[in-house]
C-alpha cells in the first residue's frame, strides 16, 4: 500500500467531494492543515463540496459549525447531506398527516422545509396516533433512549407507515479509540425489533452521489473522471464513490486507522485509487 501526498492527488481533479467527520474535522476540532488545504484548492479553482451523512442539522447550521472551528471557506451551498435525500423523499411521498421524528429540533429542519407538520416522538399522544403518516430517524440526540425508543416500537406496531433513516452510519468516533451509537445503528435495532424494512439515505447509497453530481453540474459541466471523493471509511465513502464511478482517496485520520488500512483494504475488497495520510497539503 503506497501512501501518496494529498497535494499530488488533488491537483489532478477539477472538483473534490470531502466527507466531513474524520476528513475535515474530528472530536478535537479541525484536522491539522485543513484550513490551508481548502484555501489552496479554492485558489486553484477546484470546486469543493462536503458530502456528509450528518442529518443532525441543516446545511446552514453545518456550515456555521465549520465557521466556529475556523473553516470559513465552507458555505451552506457547499454541503450536501443525507438529510436532503430524506427531505426529497418526504416531499414526494408523504402528502398529509404529521411526521414523527427521533432527533433534535435542529434536525427536524429537513422535515419542516418539506412543508410537513412535525412532532418529536416525546410529544406523541397515542390517542392521536392515527394522524402520524411517517417516522424519521434523524439524530442520536434530542430524545430519551428508553421512553422514546419504546414509543417508536409501539407506534410501528399500531401504524403501518414508512420509516426513514436519514443517516446510515452505525457509529461515530467520540475520542481517539471510542465510538458512540449513531442513528443508523439505532435504526437497525428498531428494524430488527419491529420486523419491518426501513428506507435509508446516505453513503454508500448511489442516490447520495447522484444528488451530489447533479448539484455539481449546476455549476460546471464536469465528467465523473474529473471528480475525486475523499473519505475515511472504506464501506461508505470509498465504496459509494467507487460504485458511482468517481476516483477515491482514503485518508487515515478517521475510521480507518493507519495500522489497519492495508488489512482492511484486502479483507473488504474495497480498493481506493489513492491512500493519503490526511488532506493536509504539506
Amino acid at each position: 500500500m503506497k501512501i501518496k501526498s494529498f497535494r499530488s492527488v488533488a491537483s489532478q481533479y477539477k472538483a473534490i467531494f470531502f466527507d466531513s467527520y474524520g476528513v475535515l474535522k474530528n472530536y478535537n476540532g479541525l484536522i491539522e492543515g485543513v484550513e490551508n488545504t481548502i484555501q489552496e484548492l479554492r485558489n486553484q479553482g477546484i470546486i469543493i463540496h462536503v458530502l456528509t451523512n450528518d442529518a443532525s442539522r441543516g446545511p446552514q447550521e453545518l456550515a456555521e459549525k465549520f465557521h466556529k472551528l475556523g473553516l470559513i471557506e465552507i458555505e451552506a451551498d457547499d454541503i450536501i447531506s443525507s438529510g436532503m435525500m430524506a427531505r426529497e423523499y418526504l416531499r414526494l411521498k408523504v402528502k398529509e398527516g404529521t411526521v414523527a421524528y427521533l432527533g433534535t429540533e435542529n434536525s427536524a429542519h429537513y422535515i419542516e422545509t418539506a412543508n410537513l407538520h412535525t412532532i418529536p416522538l416525546s410529544d406523541l399522544d397515542f390517542d392521536k396516533v392515527h394522524e402520524i403518516s411517517a417516522l424519521v430517524l434523524l439524530d442520536d440526540e434530542g430524545f430519551d433512549w428508553n421512553t422514546d425508543f419504546n414509543k417508536a416500537i409501539n407506534l410501528l406496531r399500531i401504524r403501518n407507515i414508512p420509516v426513514v433513516i436519514a443517516n446510515t452510519d452505525h457509529t461515530y468516533p467520540v475520542s481517539g479509540n471510542q465510538v458512540a451509537l449513531a442513528i443508523g445503528g439505532i435504526g437497525n435495532l428498531l428494524e430488527s425489533v419491529v420486523k419491518k424494512r426501513f428506507i435509508r439515505f446516505g453513503k454508500p447509497d448511489s442516490q447520495m452521489f447522484i444528488f451530489a453530481y447533479e448539484h455539481l453540474l449546476q455549476k460546471s459541466n464536469l465528467h465523473k473522471s474529473e471528480i475525486l471523493m475523499v473519505g475515511d471509511s472504506l464501506r461508505t465513502d470509498i465504496m459509494g464513490g467507487n460504485k458511482f464511478g468517481f476516483d477515491t482517496a482514503l485518508v487515515l485520520t478517521g475510521k480507518t486507522l493507519p495500522k489497519e488500512a492495508k488489512m482492511l483494504i484486502k479483507t473488504t475488497g474495497v480498493i481506493p485509487d489513492y491512500v493519503c495520510e490526511s488532506v493536509a497539503m504539506g
